[in-house]
C-alpha cells in the first residue's frame, strides 16, 4: 500500500479552500485598512500583507505582492529515515518535489481575476501499519542484479505470523523470552506519483465591500477531487473594521489501486462491496467523499501600528474517510488457549485489516492573529495562534511567529517558529489484540468437519471419524478438489472503528524556518526559504503521546521568482508618456521580432541592451494508438518475438503516454547583439502499459506490472547565449550557443511489486538526458509588410559517452521553416514544417531493468519524424496587459519512421507567454 504517501498539506487544501481563500480577503483588507490609517507607513501597510506560515509544502511568503503579479515556485519536501530498531532499511524516504505558479491581474478598476496551479511528484517508503516488534516483521528485500538475486537489504513487510504474549496479552521476544512492548512501523515504498491541482478566483470590490467565487479541482491516479467557494467582505468604521465570510464545498472520487504486496496478509472483507478486481488482479477500493466548509471573520485595526485578526470555522466531512493504503495489525488469540489456567506464553496469529474511521466528522476551528509594527527596528512582528477540536476525539494548538525585518538594498529577512500539538483521535491505537480465532473450521450438527469443492464452495461435504468425505446424502465420496469450510472472525467483537495511521496519534512538532527575499529593480523579486520540521510523541502538550516509534523529522527548502507586473509597466520615470513610449516599443519589437510559432525555441533576440523578457512555456504531447516498426504498425505476436531482444521475449507493451513540460524563460541582453538565457525545466510523464497477447508466462522472481506510472518534476536544465550575426531591414540572422545541464533525475526506479525489484524505469519516462549536452542553433527570420517567414537548424550532441545509470542518448538534428501572416495588427497565424532525426540510445542501464517491453530497450528509441504546425500569436496592444505575448501552436505528425518498435504520435501542444521589460 504504497501508492499514498503522507502529503501533509493535501487534505487542508481541500478541505479548508473557503478559509484559506478567506485569509485572502483578510490579507487585503489589511492593506487596505493600513492606508486608511493617517500617518501610517509604508513599511507596515507592506509588512502587515504577510501571510500566516504553516507547515506543508509551500513555504509562506515573506512578503505578499501588491497589485497584479505572477509568481513561481519550486519547493523540495525531504523526510528523514524512520526509527526501525537498527533494521537495514534500503528504503528511500518520502520526497515530493513542487512546482507552484500563480497571478493575479486587475481585469477593470474593481474586478480581479487570480489564479494558481500546484504539480507535485511523490515517491518513497511510507508507513502503512504499526506492528509489535516482538512479532519480528522483517523480511529480506531481494533485489535482481545482473549476476543473479541478492539481499539489498531488509524492511518490515509484514506476513501472516505468529507472535508469543504472555498472559497480560503483552508481546515476547521469541529470542530471549522477555516482555518486548515496543512498535515499530511497517513501510512500503511506492514509484512516483503526480497530482496536479488548480484554481481560479474572480473577485469584484465596492468602496465598502467585496464578493469573490473560486472554483478548482485536484487530479491524482487514484484521487480526483473538485471544489467550490464563496466569499466576502464588508468594512465599518472607516475601513478600520472588516468582517469576512466564506463557504465551501468540496466533492471526491477515490480509486485505490491496492498494493500486490500487502495481498497475501491483508484483509479487506469489510470493504469488499467496494472493491473492483480487475482481470489483471489489481484490486481497486473506491469510494466518494463530500466536505462542506463555512468561516466567519473579523479583522480590526487598533492603531496605525498594530491590528488583530480573529477567524471562526466550521467543517463537515462524510462519506469515505479512511486513507486506503493504511492497515492496522490486529493479533488474534485464542480464548480457550488463554483461559485454560496454565502460565505460559500464548500464540498470536498476527493479521493486518484495512483500516475503518466514522464515515462522518465535524471540525470547529477558531484562530487569531495580532500584527505589530515596530517602529525603531522598521519590522513587523506576527503573532498567530489556532485551536481546533471535532468529534473525533483530536484536539490542536498551533502557535507562530513570524519576524519580519527589512535590510537595506531590498532584502528582508523572515525567520520564523512554530509548535503544534494534538490529541490522539479516540479509534487510534498503534495494534489491536481481540479474543478470538481469526478463523475456525465449520462442522455441523454432529460435531463433523465441513469441507466444500474448492472449484464450486456451494458444494458440501462432511468429513467422518475415518476421515472419509461424505456428500449430502451421507454417500463416501472420492474427490480431491477439497479444502476446509472456515468461519471467520467476527466483525462485532471488533472496536467499530480503529486506524493505526500515526498522523492520529497524540504528537507535539517544533518548526523553524527562515525567508530571504531580494527585491530588484523593475518589479522583480527573489525568494529562497528553509524549514525544518521534528515530530515527536514527547513534545505533545499535556505529556508523552505515547507513540514515540512514530517520530521523524522533515526538512522544506523552497525558491521563487515573483514579478509584479504593475511595477514593470512603470519602471523607469513612472510617467504616462514613458509608459506609452515603453508599450509603443514593446508592441513594435513584438510585431517585428516575437510573432514567431510558440513552439520555436532561440526564434527571437531582445533589441537593447539592458532589456529583460520573462517568459513561461508549456507543452503537451501525447503518444497512442499503434505500435510501429519503423513506419508500419505491428502485430502484438511480431512485438513479443522482436520487440525485446533474441533472448527475450516482450510480455508488456505502451498503451499510451503523455508528457508535460512547463519551463521558464529568463532572457538579458548585457549588448545589442548579445543575449544571454537561462531556462529551468519541470515535467512530468504517464506511461499506461498493456498486456500483449501471446505474451509467455512470468517466471518466478520477475517483475509483473499493473496499469501504469508517472515521473517528473526537474528536467534538464537550458543555458544559452544569442549572438546577432546579421540585421537591416526585413532580415535577420543570429546563432545560438547552449549547454543542457543535467539536472533531471536518470537512476528513478519501478517500486517493488510481490517484493519484487522493479528496477529502472523505461528509458523514455527518466527525466533527464543525465549528460552535458551542447545545443547549438542558427536562425533566420524576415519579414514584409505583413508577411513574415524564417529558418532554423538546430541538434543537440551529446558531450560525454555515458551518464551515471550507464548509457547516453541520441544525439538529434531539426530542421523546420515557417510562414506567418498578420491577421490584424496584434494577431499572426502561422505554418511551419518540422524534420527531426535523432539517433537510438547508446549503452544501457547499469542497474537491473525488468526489460518487460520494447520500451527497455535501447534499440527502440529516435528515429526520423515530420510535423506541420497551425499556430496564433498575439501581443495585446493596449490596456493594463499592454506588451503581454502570447502563442499557441499544433504539431500533427505527417510522417513516422521510427528505431525499432516504439508508439505512434499522436501530436504536441505549446502554449507560451512572454513580458519583455
Amino acid at each position: 500500500m504504497a501508492k499514498k504517501k503522507n502529503k501533509p498539506k493535501t487534505r487542508s487544501y481541500r478541505n479548508l479552500s473557503s478559509v484559506s481563500a478567506s485569509k485572502t480577503v483578510a490579507t487585503k483588507q489589511q492593506r487596505k485598512t493600513a492606508v486608511t490609517i493617517p500617518g501610517s507607513s509604508k513599511t507596515l501597510q507592506a509588512l502587515t500583507s504577510a501571510a500566516i506560515v504553516l507547515p506543508g509544502l509551500l513555504l509562506s511568503s515573506a512578503q505578499a505582492a501588491d497589485g497584479n503579479h505572477i509568481d513561481f515556485q519550486f519547493s523540495r519536501y525531504q523526510e528523514g529515515k524512520r526509527n526501525l530498531y537498527g533494521l537495514p532499511n534500503s528504503q528511500n524516504p518520502i520526497r515530493a518535489d513542487v512546482l507552484h505558479g500563480s497571478g493575479l491581474f486587475t481585469l477593470t478598476d474593481r474586478a480581479k481575476f487570480s489564479f494558481s496551479y500546484t504539480q507535485d511528484i511523490w515517491s518513497g517508503a511510507t508507513p502503512i501499519t504499526t506492528t509489535p516488534l516482538a512479532a519480528n516483521p522483517y523480511s529480506l528485500i531481494l533485489e535482481n542484479t545482473p549476476t543473479g538475486v541478492a539481499v539489498s537489504g531488509a524492511s518490515p513487510l509484514l506476513n501472516p505470523d505468529t507472535v508469543l504474549l504472555d498472559r497480560d496479552l503483552n508481546p515476547i521476544r521469541s529470542d530471549t523470552g522477555e516482555r518486548d512492548t515496543r512498535s515499530v512501523l511497517v513501510l512500503s515504498s511506492a514509484s512516483p506519483e503526480t497530482r496536479n491541482q488548480a484554481n481560479f478566483r474572480l473577485g469584484y470590490e465596492w468602496d465598502e465591500a467585496e464578493i469573490n467565487a473560486s472554483a478548482g479541482f485536484s487530479l491524482e491516479r487514484d484521487y480526483r477531487s473538485s471544489f467550490g467557494n464563496l466569499g466576502g467582505r464588508l468594512d465599518f468604521n472607516q475601513k478600520l473594521t472588516s468582517v469576512k465570510f466564506g463557504a465551501g464545498y468540496t466533492s471526491s472520487s477515490i480509486s485505490a489501486i491496492l498494493d500486490h504486496d500487502a495481498a497475501p496478509y491483508l484483509t479487506k472483507t469489510a470493504f469488499d462491496r467496494q472493491i473492483q478486481r480487475r482481470e489483471d488482479g489489481a484490486e481497486i477500493l473506491q469510494g466518494e467523499r463530500q466536505d462542506w466548509a463555512a468561516n466567519l471573520g473579523v479583522t480590526q485595526v487598533l492603531t496605525k501600528h498594530a491590528l488583530i485578526d480573529a477567524n471562526l470555522g466550521y467543517t463537515n466531512s462524510n462519506g469515505y474517510l479512511e486513507n486506503p493504503y493504511k492497515a492496522v495489525t490486529v493479533i488474534f488469540v485464542d480464548p480457550d488457549e488463554l483461559n485454560n489456567g496454565q502460565t505460559t506464553p500464548v500464540l498470536g496469529d498476527v493479521r493486518a485489516l484495512l483500516e475503518q474511521r466514522p464515515n462522518q466528522r465535524n471540525q470547529f476551528a477558531f484562530s487569531t492573529k495580532y500584527i505589530q509594527h515596530i517602529n525603531p527596528l522598521d519590522a513587523a512582528l506576527h503573532l498567530n495562534y489556532r485551536f481546533s477540536t471535532d468529534d473525533w476525539g483530536i484536539n490542536t494548538n498551533t502557535f507562530s511567529a513570524n519576524w519580519i525585518q527589512p535590510l537595506p538594498g531590498g532584502w528582508t529577512l523572515t525567520p520564523r517558529i512554530r509548535y503544534y500539538s494534538q490529541d490522539a483521535a479516540d479509534f487510534y491505537n498503534p495494534y489491536l489484540i481481540t479474543q478470538q480465532n481469526f478463523s475456525t473450521q465449520a462442522v455441523d450438527n454432529l460435531g463433523r468437519e465441513i469441507w466444500v469443492d474448492s472449484n464450486n464452495p456451494e458444494i458440501e461435504y462432511v468429513r467422518d471419524e475415518n476421515f472419509n468425505l461424505l456428500d449430502s446424502e451421507g454417500n463416501i465420496v472420492n474427490v480431491s478438489h477439497v479444502q476446509a469450510k472456515t468461519i471467520p472472525f467476527d466483525a462485532g467483537k471488533l472496536p467499530n472503528d480503529f486506524s493505526s495511521d500515526h498522523r492520529l496519534a497524540g504528537f507535539g512538532a517544533l518548526s523553524g524556518g527562515v525567508t530571504l527575499r531580494k527585491q530588484f529593480a523593475r518589479g522583480i523579486s527573489l525568494e529562497a526559504g528553509f524549514e525544518y520540521y521534528t515530530r515527536a510523541s514527547s513534545l505533545k502538550l499535556g505529556g508523552d503521546g505515547g507513540n514515540s516509534f512514530a517520530d521523524f523529522d522533515y526538512y522544506v527548502a523552497n525558491a521563487a521568482l515573483i514579478l509584479n507586473t504593475e511595477s514593470l509597466r512603470y519602471s523607469g520615470s513612472g510617467s504616462h508618456a514613458h509608459h506609452s513610449s515603453h508599450s509603443d516599443k514593446s508592441h513594435k519589437s513584438a510585431n517585428n521580432h516575437h510573432l514567431q510559432p510558440a513552439g520555436l525555441m532561440f526564434a527571437h533576440m531582445l533589441d537593447d541592451a539592458g532589456e529583460f523578457m520573462l517568459g513561461y512555456r508549456f507543452m503537451y504531447s501525447r503518444m497512442a494508438g499503434n505500435m510501429l516498426h519503423g513506419a508500419d504498425a505491428v502485430s502484438d505476436s511480431t512485438i513479443v518475438n522482436q520487440g525485446c531482444s533474441t533472448e527475450i521475449l516482450c510480455r508488456f507493451s505502451p498503451s499510451d503516454m503523455d508528457m508535460r513540460m512547463h519551463m521558464l524563460d529568463l532572457m538579458y541582453a548585457p549588448t545589442r547583439w548579445l543575449n544571454l538565457m537561462l531556462m529551468p525545466r519541470f515535467m512530468d510523464m504517464e506511461m499506461n502499459l498493456r498486456e500483449l497477447n501471446g505474451r509467455p508466462p512470468a517466471e518466478p522472481g520477475e517483475h509483473q506490472h499493473f496499469g501504469g506510472h508517472s515521473t517528473g518534476v526537474i528536467g534538464d536544465t537550458l543555458i544559452a547565449s544569442l549572438i546577432k550575426l546579421y540585421e537591416k531591414p526585413g532580415h535577420r540572422l543570429h546563432a545560438g550557443l547552449g549547454v543542457s545541464a543535467p539536472t533531471g533525475k536518470t537512476d528513478l526506479q519501478l517500486r517493488r511489486v510481490f517484493r519484487i525489484d522493479g528496477g529502472a524505469i523505461h528509458f523514455g519516462m527518466q527525466l533527464g538526458s543525465g549528460t552535458w549536452d551542447f545545443v547549438p542553433s542558427l536562425t533566420y527570420t524576415g519579414d514584409y509588410n505583413r508577411w513574415s517567414w524564417g529558418a532554423q537548424v538546430s541538434g543537440v550532441k551529446r558531450m560525454e559517452n555515458r551518464n551515471e545509470s550507464g548509457y547516453r542518448l541520441g544525439d538529434l538534428f531539426q530542421a523546420t521553416s515557417w510562414g506567418g501572416y498578420d491577421l490584424t495588427r496584434w494577431l499572426t497565424a502561422s505554418v511551419r514544417g518540422v524534420y527531426t532525426l535523432q539517433d537510438h540510445i547508446h549503452g544501457d542501464f547499469d542497474m537491473f531493468n525488468a526489460r518487460i517491453g520494447p520500451m527497455d530497450f535501447p534499440k527502440n528509441y529516435g528515429g526520423q519524424f515530420w510535423n506541420i504546425g497551425l499556430g496564433v500569436s498575439a501581443v495585446i496592444p493596449g490596456g493594463r496587459f499592454a506588451g503581454h505575448h502570447l502563442g499557441f501552436e499544433w504539431l500533427q505528425p505527417v510522417h513516422t519512421d521510427v528505431n525499432g518498435f516504439q508508439l505512434d504520435r499522436k501530436g504536441a501542444l505549446t502554449a507560451s507567454w512572454s513580458y519583455r521589460f
